[in-house]
């Protein structure tokens, strides 16, 4: 039975100094280093202004929080039975499942963001809209006034993050009008994510090409342990399907809410979520089932191997004849 999954948060999660709360680990301390290294220098302020707002700053730095944070508790002897990454999340779960090298994972991230970037500079980006079904959602979605929005101005359902909790990317005037007409059919809550790209929809599928041809140049091994699909919500047991969903993950949309539902089947009662931020601690929060939940970035390190160790012994206890 997998007991304990990992997370690893997508873009938006950032926030000042996130790197700077990472605990006090020589594992943390030895990848930065390394990332470093691999980079050319500048991961001290990836977490500052003005990295937190370059897209390619962000994405980095959610990356190298996650696999630092992983190889802490590594170290100190917990390891997960399965991972699951939101977004460019995918690939710190992809490192820690051992199907791609650190360095190689910054290289394609930065390859990533770079694409990303590049081919939408301005003018685009993501909203959350909660409080909708996805029918409803839908049929908001097809309203807008695409000629109006001006060219490439579509928008597009991009994360089913629960079953009233989505994301939308497209054009600031087609999301604009998205608003509007969610707010009008009863949404919620509508907020504009910070995110400066339109992901996961077929704006990017130029990126998901580039993506492809790079990780056919990487060398990569099979999962130790299983990954869980951004594209399918599939639990993913081969190098060659990791690779597919870490490429066309960023032009086809993010299925969390039905992968949170793959690892509660596959006997998963202890999220840990990897920093920063507590998104995906919260969507697991909102699933009616009992089973913990808690974010890396909201306690210490002392008290997150507390909260893994009472979730093992419990279900130790449950599992007892």
């Amino acid at each position: 039975m997998m007991r304990l999954a990992w997370l690893f948060p997508g873009q938006g999660a950032q926030s000042i100094d996130f790197l700077r709360r990472l605990p006090g680990h020589a594992a943390v301390g030895e990848t930065l280093r390394e990332a470093d290294a691999v980079l050319g220098g500048g991961v001290a302020a990836l977490d500052q202004e003005p990295a937190l707002r370059s897209t390619v700053g962000v994405q980095l730095g959610l990356l190298i929080a996650g696999v630092a944070q992983a190889r802490a508790l590594q170290a100190l002897g917990v390891r997960p039975d399965v991972v699951a990454g939101l977004s460019v999340g995918a690939f710190g779960a992809a490192v820690v499942c051992g199907c791609l090298d650190f360095g190689d994972a910054l290289r394609l991230v930065r390859l990533r963001a770079e694409s990303m970037q590049r081919a939408y500079p301005s003018g685009y980006g993501m909203l959350a809209v909660s409080g909708l079904r996805e029918a409803t959602l839908q049929a908001v979605l097809a309203q807008v006034d695409v000629g109006r929005a001006g060219a490439d101005g579509g928008a597009y359902l991009a994360n089913l993050n629960g079953i009233s909790q989505f994301v939308v990317a497209g054009s600031d005037a087609a999301l604009a009008q998205v608003a509007l007409l969610a707010r009008a059919a009863g949404a919620r809550q509508v907020e504009r994510l910070d995110v400066a790209v339109p992901s996961h929809c077929p704006l990017l599928a130029g990126s998901a090409r580039m993506l492809r041809e790079a990780l056919q140049a990487v060398p990569l091994r099979q999962p130790a342990i299983p990954y869980v699909a951004n594209t399918t919500a599939r639990a993913l047991r081969t190098a060659a399907d990791i690779a597919r969903d870490l490429a066309d993950s960023v032009m086809l949309p993010v299925r969390w809410h039905d992968a949170q539902g793959l690892l509660l089947e596959l006997g998963v009662r202890c999220f840990v979520e990897m920093p920063p931020g507590q998104t995906l601690t919260r969507l697991v929060h909102n699933l009616s089932c009992r089973v913990d939940a808690v974010a890396a970035d909201a306690c210490s390190m002392e008290s997150l191997l507390v909260r893994i160790r009472r979730a093992s012994a419990l279900e130790d206890a449950a599992d007892a004849p």
